[in-house]
């Protein structure tokens, strides 16, 4: 299992444990934290780290796929908070010494797709 990987799992079992610690080890202190759909940076470890704490709801991540590339992850992500589920996929980068330094989430939306192609595909 490579490096990326571990790292990359222990990155969303903290999240899930909010085992503070842990996701403070993995953190570069200059970490960068961006959510395009809204325009949103968050830089720095503390700032993330309260991000985090203090998201309302009682928030849960269901990590269903990881894709590992060299110092790069990508996660497939079941966010819930309370009953309400979205998908997101949330990409990491790691630094040469082991710590993320780099998160961007991006949350799709559902919506309805254009007509006329109800031929060529199933809803699910």
């Amino acid at each position: 299992m490579s490096d990326t990987r571990i790292i990359a799992e222990a990155y969303f079992n903290s999240l899930e444990a909010r085992d503070w610690a842990t996701l403070t080890d993995l953190l570069a202190a200059g970490v960068v934290y961006e959510m395009p759909q809204t325009r949103e940076r968050i830089t720095g470890r503390d700032k993330f780290l309260r991000f985090n704490q203090e998201y309302p709801g009682d928030w849960h991540l269901i990590v269903h796929r990881l894709v590992v590339e060299g110092r790069r992850a990508a996660a497939w992500v079941d966010a819930r908070v309370g009953e309400e589920h979205q998908d997101a996929c949330i990409w990491l980068d790691i630094d040469e010494s082991g710590q993320v330094f780099r998160v961007v989430d991006f949350w799709p939306e559902t919506y309805e797709p254009p007509a006329g192609r109800e031929h060529l595909v199933e809803r699910h």
